[in-house]
């Protein structure tokens, strides 16, 4: 249970594809390796070896959309007790690009799949732990299509080459997890500036964790 773990800090970075999370993830972990403070990065799905081999198969592979659940969640239950709760017992910051409310977004918003079943699935492997602060880099997806197509067609994953009404539903449920949890979330607009942004992150780190 997170309860039981030192208290330091759980960050996630959320979003649709292409709204930028990338950078704003290596502008935080600058400021705090500047700043002294003990990090563990990591991603989703991913994080170990197993969730990097997981997330080969759930990028490339057709599957349901509860199969897609599923595997997400088998990720990340091993993703927790490998990497996450050990960092923060070990007194080190987590900073993770993506975790469950991505599946929330993607699997339920984008593709579907219950609810309740999601939520079942939740509670049982993260047993309560929850990020401390969420950064969503919100993102219209007619503006995040352009962003992804100036990369081109080689390279994008199953779901980057997904149709802008999927993203829309992604996009809406993210705002709906946020909107049910505003003291967890912060919510950026994804068209500003990577140096605006950049600060707003750093800003709100510093305001709720200033030693």
């Amino acid at each position: 249970m997170r309860e039981s773990v030192a208290r330091v800090p759980f960050i996630t970075f959320e979003g649709i594809d292409g709204a930028g999370k990338s950078t704003q993830i290596e502008a935080l972990c600058l400021f705090l390796q500047q700043r002294g403070t003990s990090f563990e990065r990591t991603r989703e799905p991913g994080g170990t070896p197993l969730g990097e081999r997981l997330r080969e198969v759930v990028l490339s592979e057709s599957m349901t959309p509860e199969t897609e659940l599923l595997v997400m969640f088998a990720a990340r239950y091993e993703h927790l007790h490998a990497r996450i709760l050990p960092a923060l017992s070990a007194g080190r910051w987590v900073v993770c690009d993506r975790f469950a409310d991505a599946s929330y977004a993607y699997q339920v918003g984008g593709r579907g799949v219950d609810a309740g079943r999601f939520t079942l699935i939740e509670r049982w492997v993260l047993g309560g732990v929850r990020p401390d602060l969420t950064f969503l880099f919100d993102l219209d997806p007619a503006v995040a299509a352009r962003r992804l197509a100036q990369t081109g067609a080689r390279g994008r994953d199953r779901f980057e080459r997904l149709d802008e009404t999927f993203f829309a539903r992604v996009r809406a449920a993210y705002l709906e997890r946020a909107g049910r949890e505003p003291q967890r979330f912060v919510v950026l607009d994804a068209t500003d500036s990577p140096e605006v942004l950049s600060r707003r992150v750093i800003a709100e780190v510093q305001h709720r964790w200033p030693r």
